[in-house]
């Protein structure tokens, strides 16, 4: 089989679900990219970044697929957007958090050869994380609702399915989750949770079962990657 072929292969590949909509495998392939990213910032590792650029693009060419052929599946215009922001916002992510990387292996150098000679050659491979100040704790409060409430209108005329505000909702709180994420803000997992909590129900109305069911173990992992995460910022004393 050539490249092409694999590749137009995974494109049409389809898993029959019986009366259901039938399970496109693209939507399998880049929720299980979506998965190892989210185990990868969990660990606070920088290749949970490309991993995850990945799977946004498979995702992306699920939903925009929806939104030009229409047919009977519900459009949802929020979920196709999210990942383009997804890839955009992730590349950054990268870049910082690579640079993040960097400051620490500098910093960090004389500390872990005074550790060697003591016998304790332990060390956190992981991007330090840190607590927003209040202010940015308000800030991504007001943005989420205040973001949700102007993209509404914006996506129902241009067409989404109902419930718009569902999906005005789960884009705007993955932007800033991301955004959080990059800025490596232990919040950003709460912000998660808030998307997980509306994005599950949409997505099972709307017939994405794969992703949905992804929302729904992503979840188990936002809740106790917050935990993680805030174990790790204590152990920075």
């Amino acid at each position: 089989m050539s490249l092409f072929d694999a590749v137009r292969w995974l494109y049409d590949a389809t898993i029959p679900m019986g009366d259901l909509r039938p399970l496109v495998v693209r939507e399998v392939v880049g929720n299980v990219f979506g998965l190892a990213s989210a185990l990868g910032g969990m660990r606070r590792r920088v290749w949970a970044w490309p991993v995850g650029i990945i799977g946004n693009a498979l995702l992306f060419t699920v939903f925009v697929g929806a939104i030009a052929t229409r047919g009977d599946t519900p459009t949802l215009l929020g979920q196709a957007g999210r990942q383009l922001m997804f890839i955009a916002v992730s590349a950054w992510g990268w870049w910082s958090w690579r640079r993040a990387r960097r400051e620490q292996d500098a910093a960090g150098a004389a500390t872990a050869r005074a550790a060697s000679l003591v016998g304790d050659a332990e060390r956190d491979d992981g991007v330090q994380p840190r607590w927003a100040t209040p202010r940015q704790r308000a800030g991504l409060v007001i943005a989420l609702f205040v973001g949700t409430a102007a993209l509404t209108p914006l996506f129902r005329a241009l067409g989404s399915s109902e419930p718009v505000w569902a999906d005005a909702w789960t884009f705007m709180g993955s932007l800033l989750a991301t955004w959080g994420m990059a800025r490596r803000w232990v919040e950003f997992w709460l912000i998660w949770v808030a998307v997980d909590l509306v994005g599950v129900p949409l997505l099972l109305g709307a017939g994405y079962y794969a992703t949905a069911t992804m929302y729904i173990v992503y979840g188990v992992f936002t809740l106790s990657g917050f935990f993680v995460w805030r174990r790790a910022r204590r152990a920075q004393g």
